[in-house]
């Protein structure tokens, strides 16, 4: 592509398409790891070239062990997207944070059990650092979109993955609660760190949809409770992206364009020929 991407949009449950993409093209790629999970949509927003990508598929039939979380960053860097936004439906494990509201978390606990987690191995390691795994500045910028739309958000909090696709018992969503957990879902492990493998920023504007199922007096989270939350709160959605778009400073301000500098350790005259051609988009800079 010769045209820049300002941002990629990956939708989650309940958003599987971006309305307002003007001048719209469909990518079908092929990465070294396989096809993404549905053809990546790049077209106009906001005078900006947006990419967007449906997480789950066209229809959600991917679950999210099945998503191919390394096909789908290693697509958007393909197509030059610099700054990520995952769109995601959570279970808030707080009172405060309540059914409607939307969260831009700053942690994430991983605890999924069988996904592929990094795009290296086969001859170079690359220990990436992620101890703030969310873009600061990017969720900055976040936060104030969805706040222009009048919703209620909050900033901050510990994001935990489980595995899914079932939803928590009692008992772990009131360990989660105990270990400080703010919000839970099913997707952003390992897609942030494969973000920041990648060098892209990445936030998340995650939408409370229940309380799983660890408060009393409201009843266990359910796929319709979910969906019914998500519908309302698609225009929001929609509506902050907008204001993402058109208020997305030109050049980045972060260290995440640079986040592999100090990251790789094997010496490069050992790396195997096919290796290096697989990774040739994440590590060229740095191999010379």
């Amino acid at each position: 592509m010769n045209e820049k991407i300002t941002l990629a949009i990956i939708g989650g449950s309940g958003l599987y398409n971006m309305p307002g993409l003007a001048d719209s093209k469909e990518f079908d790629l092929e990465t070294p790891f396989g096809k993404p999970s549905a053809p990546v949509v790049v077209g106009t927003l906001e005078e900006q070239r947006v990419a967007f990508l449906a997480r789950h598929g066209i229809g959600h039939h991917i679950m999210p062990t099945e998503v191919n979380y390394r096909a789908n960053i290693y697509a958007l860097k393909m197509l030059g997207a610099e700054q990520v936004v995952s769109i995601s439906a959570c279970g808030s494990l707080r009172e405060d944070y309540a059914p409607g509201h939307i969260v831009i978390p700053d942690q994430l606990f991983d605890n999924t059990k069988g996904r592929a987690r990094t795009f290296f191995g086969e001859g170079m390691v690359a220990h990436i650092g992620t101890a703030d795994p969310f873009c600061q500045a990017l969720s900055v910028q976040l936060e104030k979109a969805v706040a222009q739309t009048g919703a209620t958000v909050h900033t901050g909090g510990a994001f935990i993955t489980i595995e899914g696709p079932r939803f928590s018992t009692k008992a772990e969503s009131n360990t989660y609660r105990a270990w400080g957990m703010s919000i839970i879902g099913m997707t952003t492990s390992p897609e942030a760190f494969l973000a920041r493998e990648a060098e892209m920023c990445y936030a998340v504007m995650a939408h409370v949809t229940d309380y799983d199922v660890w408060h009393v007096s409201e009843a266990p989270v359910t796929v319709e409770m979910v969906i019914q939350i998500l519908n309302q709160n698609t225009t929001v959605a929609q509506q902050a992206i907008c204001n993402l778009a058109r208020s997305l400073p030109a050049k980045r301000v972060c260290k995440c364009e640079s986040a592999l500098a100090d990251a790789l350790i094997t010496n490069p005259s050992v790396i195997p020929a096919e290796t290096r051609k697989k990774l040739d988009l994440l590590v060229k800079k740095y191999l010379k």
